[in-house]
């Protein structure tokens, strides 16, 4: 399952949101309409499917006990995640508490991540994309190791091919 994609939306009067086609048919198969909403990082929110959010708990358990900051971790996520449902026009009701954390006003954006997905309130989230698109080059470098990114050299023709 790959989300991907940048989704402005409202968040309406009984804090829910309405989670558009195209990643709701990505979501159907492996998630049968339940998300976990949780902290997420950068001032947002994160919304992962069950299988997503099961994968992130192996990895995390995996995490020495014994260091602080797994257990604070652990502690301050899962005490805040809150198993949620897809409605029949594929809205998600949001916790007060987490709309509260993620400073969410009524204008919203829900990205694509990988295996979850993002909300940000919308001034937040144009806020970062100002800040960090004119890196893009430095974090895309860094995200890969430090070596350039550059897409795999095309294919040769067979050097032995008799012409016709």
């Amino acid at each position: 399952m790959l989300l991907t994609g940048t989704y402005p939306r409202s968040l309406d009067e009984k804090q829910r949101i309405a989670i558009p086609k195209p990643l709701r048919d990505t979501l159907a198969s492996a998630s049968e309409g339940v998300l976990y909403v949780a902290p997420g990082t950068d001032g947002s929110l994160s919304l992962y499917p069950e299988e997503a959010f099961a994968r992130l708990a192996e990895r995390l358990a995996q995490a020495s006990p014994n260091a602080r900051q797994v257990r604070d971790y652990s502690r301050l996520f899962y005490a805040r995640a809150t198993r949620v449902e897809l409605d029949r026009q594929g809205r998600v009701r949001l916790p007060q508490e987490l709309i509260q954390l993620a400073r969410l006003k009524r204008e919203v954006v829900l990205l694509g991540v990988q295996d979850h997905l993002e909300l940000w309130d919308k001034e937040e989230w144009e806020a970062y994309l100002e800040e960090k698109l004119t890196h893009y080059d430095e974090i895309a470098e860094a995200a890969f190791g430090g070596g350039p990114i550059e897409p795999a050299p095309p294919a040769e023709a067979p050097a032995n091919r008799a012409p016709k």
